[in-house]
């Protein structure tokens, strides 16, 4: 399908990560899933090559060109390769938001040239082993203390957890007020108190590391608060649209990469003495399965449209993140099916895409978390 989205721009820049992810990601990836993680080297390579800090202002190194068909462009590549354990996206999608939007001059200063030469990674840390997506629920307690808070509390399921170097922490400054009393903290690698616990063994994007975060009595400065105290829930609320979008943008890639692989597969395997996609069962399933597939890109296409005017809503994007999320189990679970005993077998990249597909309709917001904030705006 001929994407009308895109511009010169866009397809300059899908040259240049589609370069990247073959020279430096697509040779190594096997063994990064062994090891649990990427090495740092990866991310000071993307650095150069201009991938981490696209949207941020260029008198930080950035490339000044905030269009989240850039971010889209760096997702379809990165999902063409089954790259699922780059966790680029922490930065670029989501960190790179609050950043831009709420950080101070005198703190953009401070963070920003290495968040674009990917000499500072980046983590978000808002879910605790007793609050998924109840963030209002959150125990992690940050008590103003003259120029400094005091940070306790636990985090978990932390992508980037252990490589990072910066952490957005989302926690209670007024534990009385409900979401009125959280805001977001910048906890730095190396603050005392601050502790990492073990990479968790996850069933799929074993190459993501992602980890548990204690904060025993960190002194966190004032001026590491990022925006206003007391606004961290509103700011998350404004900008999980953005990551919701992101998260169905590489459901919809990977639905298309998924179909592509099979098409391939079942034009070459034979059975009774033909193709197997020349069967009618095969051809009806891949029919849905393109049919499907295509429905899915074209509403995102359209709310990433909607993102860059500014007028995507909070219910759109949950529409997009729940139904491409819950499609993409289905593809890849119809596509596993079409290479039989094959599918099965780990070495196979549909069988590592069954294991990495199953976490999308859970991070971000379950299913059934987009579903109820579908609901309320419908005033039911």
């Amino acid at each position: 399908m001929h994407r009308r989205l895109f511009e010169a721009d866009h397809a300059a820049f899908r040259e240049t990560v589609r370069s990247f992810c073959e020279k430096e990601i697509v040779p190594h990836h096997d063994r990064w899933e062994e090891d649990g993680i990427v090495p740092r080297e990866l991310w000071t390579a993307a650095g150069s090559a201009g991938l981490l800090g696209f949207m941020m202002p260029t008198e930080y190194g950035g490339g000044g060109a905030r269009d989240f068909r850039f971010n889209a462009v760096l997702s379809e590549e990165l999902t063409r390769v089954r790259a699922s354990g780059v966790g680029f996206a922490i930065q670029t999608d989501i960190n790179s938001a609050y950043l831009l939007d709420c950080a101070t001059p005198e703190q953009k200063a401070r963070w920003l040239p290495g968040f674009c030469s990917g000499e500072t990674i980046t983590a978000i840390a808002m879910t605790e082993p007793g609050a998924g997506s109840d963030l209002q629920g959150m125990r992690t307690t940050a008590l103003r203390n003259g120029d400094h808070y005091v940070l306790n509390g636990q985090k978990t399921f932390i992508s980037n957890g252990i490589l990072a170097d910066l952490v957005i922490v989302a926690a209670k400054t007024d534990p009385d007020a409900g979401a009125q009393g959280i805001s977001l903290l910048v906890v730095e690698r190396g603050m005392p108190g601050f502790e990492r616990g073990r990479n968790l063994e996850k069933i799929g994007l074993k190459a993501q590391d992602t980890a548990e975060l204690f904060f025993d009595n960190v002194e966190v400065p004032v001026r590491n608060l990022l925006g206003e105290e007391g606004q961290g829930f509103r700011y998350l609320m404004e900008k999980l649209p953005q990551e919701r979008l992101a998260i169905a943008v590489a459901a919809a890639a990977a639905c298309e990469s998924m179909l592509d692989e099979t098409l391939r597969y079942v034009k070459d395997r034979t059975a009774f003495g033909r193709p197997i996609g020349s069967f009618q069962n095969s051809r009806f399933v891949l029919a849905e399965i393109a049919t499907e597939t295509q429905i899915a890109r074209v509403f995102v296409d359209r709310c990433m449209e909607e993102l860059n005017a500014g007028t995507l809503t909070v219910a759109e994007a949950a529409m997009a993140k729940w139904w491409t999320t819950e499609l993409q189990k289905k593809v890849v679970d119809r596509c596993l099916q079409l290479h039989g005993g094959y599918g099965f077998m780990a070495e196979y990249p549909i069988a590592r895409a069954y294991l990495d597909t199953r976490v999308q309709t859970i991070y971000g917001g379950t299913t059934e978390i987009m579903k109820e904030i579908i609901g309320r705006t419908m005033g039911v």
